[in-house]
């Protein structure tokens, strides 16, 4: 398959994929774009987000911000009134959130509540706990998930978007972010479900710090620079960015004790898909994706619009994208 081929079926198969960028042997081997958009423009990657995230609480504890993961959430909030009889949540861990291990007072995620408040990190404080105490299960979050950015804020005095800028994008050449506090319901529903590209934006709450679980917008060829620097071991253009160490245990598989998830374990806020090839990726609703392959030193990202029911593109990827990247 040509890759003229392989554009015509993505078009007739994948029709909400807007842009895929591919490496090999750590040069860029594929490009193309779909749906109006252009190599450089930005979708809502979702849940991607998330596995970024991750990678700044990597940074800020190979930077000494963060003294361990192992540290307990309360610790970065000291002012945070506790609600009477709730004790669990003194013994909820960053590494519990990162693992989706934490517990939560909750079914679902509480959007609503979350992002309408004053003060999402501290609406999410009120949800983590509860009366099942620390069971270990796997609970996935996304709303709540914003306590990252908290405790990022609180070690670092920086803003989500601004430790993104300084310390990630800026060294892997992906252009500089902006917070985007969305103000109402008809906003976000806009910003969700549109086809149309996004800005360099980073979607966060009213101080400004970016959304954990979903909300931030980059570029395919940005996916594929952070699954460069995954790839690389923490490095980039001879750079390190973070620490080696942080990558291996970031894509540690744990095992997810449901079949929700297709037989996937998980890391650090990234999936993995084969612990003895060393496959594993980013993963966002509507799929986007970040997919790394050490075993064949590839990483391919896809950017998409938003398409319900449409979870991942790890069989895709392995049936038509790794086949012809072979050829290059």
């Amino acid at each position: 398959m040509n890759k003229e081929e392989l554009h015509g079926l993505i078009e007739k198969r994948q029709v909400n994929v807007c842009q895929i960028c591919a490496y090999k042997n750590n040069q860029k081997v594929y490009s193309d774009s779909w749906n109006n958009y252009k190599e450089d423009d930005s979708a809502h990657i979702m849940s991607v987000t998330k596995s970024i995230m991750a990678l700044l609480i990597g940074i800020a504890v190979d930077k000494g911000k963060i003294k361990s993961i192992d540290d307990k959430v309360l610790d970065y909030f000291p002012d945070y009134k506790v609600k009477r009889g709730e004790k669990t949540i003194y013994d909820v861990t960053i590494k519990h959130l990162l693992t989706m291990r934490a517990p939560y007072k909750c079914k679902g995620d509480p959007w609503t509540k979350v992002c309408s408040s004053e003060d999402w990190t501290y609406s999410s404080l009120d949800y983590l706990g509860g009366r099942k105490g620390l069971v270990g299960e796997f609970r996935y979050q996304t709303v709540c998930l914003h306590i990252l950015s908290g405790i990022l804020y609180r070690a670092t005095k920086m803003k989500t978007v601004d430790y993104a800028n300084t310390y990630l994008f800026l060294p892997l050449d992906i252009p500089k972010h902006e917070s985007c506090c969305l103000q109402t319901a008809e906003e976000y529903k806009e910003f969700t479900i549109s086809k149309k590209p996004k800005g360099k934006i980073w979607v966060s709450d009213r101080e400004g710090l970016g959304a954990s679980g979903y909300g931030l917008c980059l570029s395919a060829e940005d996916m594929a620079k952070i699954g460069l620097l995954c790839l690389n071991k923490g490095f980039y253009g001879g750079k390190k960015i973070v620490s080696s160490c942080w990558i291996e245990e970031m894509t540690t598989p744990m095992a997810v004790e449901n079949n929700r998830y297709q037989g996937l374990y998980y890391g650090y806020l990234w999936w993995i898909v084969d612990q003895k090839a060393r496959i594993y990726l980013a993963l966002g609703d509507s799929g986007n994706v970040i997919y790394v392959n050490q075993e064949k030193n590839v990483v391919v990202a896809v950017s998409s619009y938003f398409k319900p029911a449409v979870v991942n593109r790890i069989d895709f990827i392995q049936e038509y994208i790794e086949p012809f990247l072979e050829k290059k």
